[in-house]
């Protein structure tokens, strides 16, 4: 079914300052701690709901890492923890964790109700206010759910534009029978899971250094009719101009496929 899509935005993120350099060797500072986090491995199924949740998860270590990764913060700013039998990078700044768990929690709503097509990290430079990074994520239902998706971000409300002129809903795969047959145990789910974050954390070899004072935004596109938060607000699509992308792995549960690709600026 057809649909129309147009980003929104939350409130404006905690300012943050790039230290790219720093963050890349910050995984062995005196300063990061360390907690553990239950990983086992399971064989059981999950539900729609149980999906739901583990994408969301997902969406929260992804934000942190990108954050910790890319130099949006100061390394001694993260502690880790372990997750997918990885040391995952977690802020400690009591803003950004309050800022990403307001982001969350509504995120959390919407995937349980199947409103969501994708999820976007913007990557912005305070000085020009040109968008560096775009990391997008996309997000595919194989249980067939009937709705007009409105992306919404968490920058600050700007111009508003489709963002799918084709009306493009949350993308169906097309062996989406295949794919509910084929049950994955969650072992399996955080094996794929386990590759994407490596694959995120080596990105730092082939992304430009960032320069500079950055700050980060949360686009969401979500069915227009989904109930919007007063606090959420519609926003463009924050595309980097004549960029270069980049696809990295997907993973997929039994309900939903994950797919991801970063853009960035490439150098004047």
């Amino acid at each position: 079914m057809p649909s129309t899509a147009e980003p929104r935005t939350r409130t404006k993120p905690p300012s943050s300052t790039s230290t790219a350099a720093a963050a890349k060797s910050s995984t062995k500072s005196s300063r990061a701690r360390t907690t553990t986090e239950d990983d086992k491995k399971d064989t059981h199924h999950l539900t729609l709901r149980g999906s739901s949740k583990l994408v969301t998860e997902f969406f929260e270590y992804a934000l942190n890492s990108i954050l910790f990764q890319r130099g949006v913060y100061p390394a001694e700013d993260f502690s880790a923890v372990k997750k997918y039998g990885l040391n995952m990078m977690v802020s400690l700044d009591d803003q950004v964790k309050s800022y990403v768990k307001k982001i969350m929690k509504q995120l959390d709503r919407w995937m349980k109700g199947g409103k969501i097509s994708k999820l976007v990290v913007v990557v912005t430079d305070k000085e020009d206010g040109g968008v560096v990074e775009r990391w997008q994520f996309d997000i595919s239902i194989f249980a067939a759910i009937n709705s007009t998706r409105a992306p919404i971000s968490t920058s600050t409300p700007t111009d508003q534009e489709n963002m799918d002129p084709a009306g493009v809903p949350a993308k169906q795969s097309p062996d989406s029978t295949a794919k509910t047959e084929e049950q994955k145990t969650l072992e399996q789910i955080q094996k794929e899971i386990q590759s994407l974050f490596r694959q995120i954390t080596a990105s730092v070899t082939f992304l430009p250094q960032l320069d500079g004072n950055c700050t980060f935004n949360v686009l969401v596109y979500a069915d227009a009719d989904s109930e919007v938060p007063l606090e959420w607000g519609d926003s463009d699509a924050k595309e980097v101009i004549g960029g270069e992308k980049v696809m990295l792995r997907s993973f997929s549960t039994n309900s939903h496929k994950v797919d991801t690709v970063v853009s960035y600026r490439v150098g004047e």
